[in-house]
C-alpha cells in the first residue's frame, strides 16, 4: 500500500465512511497520515473534589446524587444532575445526550473528565466525558490524539484508520539528507510521523513534532530561495510615467495620508517604475490603510494603459473591493473600468466578463484565485496586487508567465511579523511597513475575562444589538468531540438560541462548509441581517462589516496573540466604539501575563514582538498561530528557533549539494505531505 492509495482500500472504510472523510479533505493514505492531531488528552490520575482547580481538564471519581433533571429548549436537550465523593460535590450539565439516564447509574462510580468551572463551593462540568473505573484505568497516563472531526465520524473511527495505515503503508522512507538529520539532530521521518500521532510520552511528541516542523520550514524556504532566484532574473517590461492621476487622487480625500503610507506609496511608486519588476510586501495593521496604497498603485497602472488584478481570499472581499473601487471611480472621476470575476458567477457572466478582459475594455480586474485560471486571458496585465494571500509566488508566476506575462506583485498583508522572522518568510520579497494608523481611528476596548463573565457580556451584547449593531463570537473548535473542554460553533450556536430573545438572529459559520454557503452567511452578515455571528478562525480575514462593534473569543487562551489581534481587527472598522472580550478558561499565571498583552495595546507589531518573546518551544498542548503561513504543525512564533535551523540548513543545502558548477540549481528532493499551493 502506497501513500496514493485511496483510503477505500483500509478495512472498514466503504462509499459511506469515504464520503465522511472525503469532507475533511482525506482521499488517500497520504491525506490521512497527514491529517495531524488538533491536541491530545492528556489522562492524568484522578483527584479528589476538592483538589479541581478552575480552568484545568481534570478527571475525579465520584457518584450520582439524586436524579437526573431534563429540559428542552428550541434547539437543545439539556440535562443537569449533582455527583460528588467524600470531599465535595459537582454540578454536571449535558447538552443532546438524551441516553445519560442509561449511562449513570444510581449508586456507581464513575470518571467524569472535563473543563473545570467555578469557584470551590459552587464546582461544575459542561458535558463531561464519562468513564467507568475499568475505561478509565487503560487510559491513565496516555496521550490520546484527538483529531478534527465532522458529524458521523468519530475520533475512534479516525484512529483506527491511522493505525491500519501505518500498518500497511510501505511508501514512508526517509528522505532527508543524513547530513541535515545528523546535524540538527532529527528524528527518522517514520518514526516523526508515527510519533505524532501516538506519542508514548511527551519526549517523543517533542521529537516527532520539531522533525515534522524542520521539514515544512526547510522546504518552504527551499522553495521560498528558488522564487527569488526567478524573481530577480525578471526585467520590468511595463514602462510606466508619472501621471497626474495619482496627485489629483490623494488632493480629493477626505483625510491626509499618514508619513508612514507616504513612504510606502513612494517605495511602489519607484519600483512600477524600476528596471526589475516589483516583488513587494506591504505589512501594515488592520485598519492602517493598506487598501488606498493598493489603489494607487493600480490607479497608476490603469493611467499608463495597464491592466491591474485585485486578487482578494474570498468572494465576499472581492465584492466589496469592486464596488468600493466602481464608487471611487465615480465619486473622483478616476480611469477605472473595473470588472469582477468570481467563482459563484454564471458561465455566460464569466464568459462575458473574460471577454471585456482579453479586449482590453477592462483595465481592472478583482476577484478570487480565478483570476490566474487557464481561462482568462489578459491583454497587458502589469500588476498583480493580493490582498490578504501570505504567499503569491513561483507558481502562481509561472501560470501567469505562460501566458506571456511577468506582472509587478505587490502583497498586501495585516499580519505583523517581526523582522527578523519576516525576512526569513519573506526572503524573496522586498518588505515594506505602515506602522501607524490614521487619527481619527478610535481603539478598540478590551478585556480579558473567565467563564463567570458570560452572562454579563451576553448582556452588553443585547445592548450593542438594541442599538443596532453587530456581533463576532469565535469558538475554537467546529463540533463537540473536537478537544475536551473547548467551546464549539456548533454547540455555541444553539445555546446562545436559548440566552437571547427570539427576534435576535444567530448564524454558524465555519470551514467545513461549502463555499457557497460560506459566501451566503458572510454577505448576510455584511447586509445585517445576521446579529450575531458564530464562528471559527474562518472569519479571520475575508470579511469587512463596520457596524460590527463587538466580538467575543473563547477559549483565548488556546490562540496566539497575533493571532487573537487578527480576530480583534474584524470590529473597530465602523464609526463607533468597538469592543474586544477575550473569554479565558485558564486561570494560570504565564497565560493569563500573555493575554494582558491585548489589554495594554492595540499595535499589532509590539504584540507580534511580545508573541514571540513570551512564547517557548514545547507547549505542544495549546496557543496555535494558525492563518500567519498555511503550515500544518509549524508556528513561526513557537518553533521561531527551528525556522532559524531550517533557514540555515536550507541556504547550506542550495550551496553544497544543489549547485552544480553552471551555477544552475539542481532537483530539489520531493516531500510528499507539503502542499505548496500557497507558496
Amino acid at each position: 500500500m502506497e501513500r496514493q492509495t485511496t483510503i477505500r482500500e483500509l478495512k472498514g472504510i466503504g462509499d459511506k465512511t469515504a464520503a465522511l472523510f472525503a469532507r475533511l479533505n482525506i482521499y488517500t493514505i497520504d491525506d490521512l497520515l497527514l491529517h495531524y492531531p488538533v491536541g491530545y488528552d492528556r489522562f492524568l490520575p484522578e483527584v479528589a473534589v476538592n483538589q479541581l482547580e478552575e480552568g484545568q481538564v481534570c478527571a475525579f471519581r465520584g457518584q450520582l446524587q439524586g436524579s437526573i433533571a431534563g429540559r428542552k429548549t428550541r434547539t437543545l436537550t439539556v440535562s443537569t444532575c449533582r455527583v460528588s465523593d467524600t470531599t465535595g460535590e459537582v454540578s454536571l450539565t449535558f447538552f443532546n445526550i438524551p441516553y445519560l439516564k442509561n449511562m449513570i447509574k444510581p449508586g456507581e462510580p464513575y470518571i467524569f473528565r472535563g473543563l473545570v468551572q467555578g469557584k470551590p463551593a459552587s464546582r461544575k462540568m459542561e458535558q463531561p466525558t464519562v468513564y467507568t473505573l475499568e475505561a478509565y484505568g487503560k487510559l491513565l497516563d496516555t496521550f490520546q490524539p484527538r483529531y478534527s472531526l465532522t458529524k458521523g465520524l468519530t475520533n475512534n473511527g479516525i484512529t483506527k484508520a491511522i493505525r491500519q495505515a501505518f500498518s500497511g503503508c510501505t511508501d514512508l522512507a526517509e528522505y532527508l539528507p543524513g547530513k541535515i538529520r545528523e546535524r540538527y539532530n532529527l528524528e527518522g521521518y517514520r518514526e516523526a510521523l508515527e510519533g505524532i500521532h501516538f506519542p508514548e510520552n511527551e519526549e517523543m511528541l517533542k521529537r516527532a513534532r520539531r522533525r515534522l516542523v524542520f521539514d515544512e520550514f526547510f522546504l518552504f524556504i527551499v522553495q521560498l530561495r528558488r522564487c527569488r532566484q526567478y524573481s530577480q532574473e525578471i526585467s520590468n517590461t511595463w514602462e510606466m510615467l508619472e501621471t497626474a492621476d495619482t496627485v489629483r487622487l490623494l488632493e480629493k480625500l477626505p483625510y491626509k495620508l499618514t508619513d508612514s503610507q507616504k513612504k510606502v506609496w513612494e517605495e511602489i511608486r519607484a519600483d512600477l517604475q524600476g528596471t526589475s519588476v516589483m516583488n513587494r510586501l506591504v505589512q501594515g495593521d488592520v485598519g492602517s490603510g493598506k487598501t488606498i496604497i493598493a489603489i494607487l498603485a493600480l490607479l497608476m497602472t490603469a493611467a499608463n494603459g495597464y491592466q491591474g488584478a485585485l486578487m482578494a481570499p474570498t468572494e465576499v472581499l472581492a465584492r466589496q473591493h469592486f464596488e468600493k473601487m466602481t464608487q471611487m471611480a465615480k465619486t473622483y472621476d478616476l480611469p477605472f473600468v473595473p470588472v469582477l470575476l468570481v467563482g459563484s458567477m454564471t458561465a455566460k457572466e464569466k464568459r462575458d466578463c473574460c471577454e471585456r478582459i482579453a479586449m482590453g475594455m477592462a483595465n481592472v480586474v478583482i476577484g478570487t484565485h480565478a483570476l490566474i485560471q487557464e481561462r482568462i486571458t489578459y491583454r497587458n496585465l502589469a500588476l498583480v496586487v493580493t490582498d490578504e494571500q501570505h504567499r503569491f509566488g513561483v507558481r502562481q508566476r509561472e501560470a501567469l508567465a505562460e501566458k506571456g506575462l511577468d506582472p509587478h506583485v505587490l502583497v498586501m498583508s495585516a499580519t505583523p511579523i517581526p523582522r527578523t522572522l519576516a525576512m526569513i518568510l519573506y526572503g524573496d520579497l522586498h518588505i515594506s511597513v505602515i506602522n501607524e494608523l490614521p487619527s481619527n481611528r478610535l481603539p478598540i476596548k478590551n478585556c480579558v475575562v473567565g467563564h463567570s463573565y458570560r452572562k454579563t457580556a451576553y448582556q452588553f451584547m443585547q445592548k450593542e444589538i438594541a442599538n443596532g449593531r453587530q456581533v463576532y463570537i469565535i469558538c475554537p473548535m467546529v463540533e463537540a468531540g473536537e478537544m475536551e473542554g473547548l467551546e464549539n460553533v456548533t454547540d455555541y450556536a444553539g445555546k446562545l438560541k436559548t440566552a437571547f430573545p427570539a427576534d435576535v438572529q444567530i448564524s454558524s459559520l465555519h470551514g467545513r462548509m461549502k463555499p457557497a454557503e460560506k459566501t451566503r452567511i458572510m454577505e448576510a452578515f455584511a447586509r445585517g441581517d445576521i446579529d450575531i455571528l458564530v464562528s471559527t478562525t474562518v472569519i479571520e480575514v475575508g470579511i469587512d462589516v463596520p457596524n460590527a462593534t463587538v466580538i467575543l473569543i473563547e477559549n483565548a487562551e488556546r490562540y496566539g496573540l497575533a493571532q487573537l489581534h487578527q480576530l480583534r481587527g474584524r470590529v473597530g472598522r465602523g464609526k463607533e466604539q468597538s469592543y474586544c472580550i477575550f473569554v479565558s478558561a485558564s486561570t494560570q499565571k504565564d497565560t493569563l501575563e500573555r493575554l494582558s498583552v491585548l489589554n495594554k495595546s492595540n499595535d499589532g507589531f509590539y504584540i507580534a514582538g511580545e508573541d514571540l518573546k513570551l512564547r517557548g518551544p514545547g507547549d505542544l498542548f495549546g496557543v496555535r498561530q494558525s492563518g500567519s503561513m498555511n503550515f500544518r504543525l509549524g508556528d513561526i512564533y513557537q518553533d521561531a528557533s527551528v525556522l532559524q535551523e531550517a533557514s540555515e540548513a536550507a541556504e547550506r543545502y542550495l550551496e553544497e549539494e544543489c549547485v552544480s558548477e553552471s551555477g544552475d540549481t539542481g532537483d530539489i528532493p520531493s516531500f510528499p505531505y507539503i502542499d505548496f499551493r500557497s507558496i
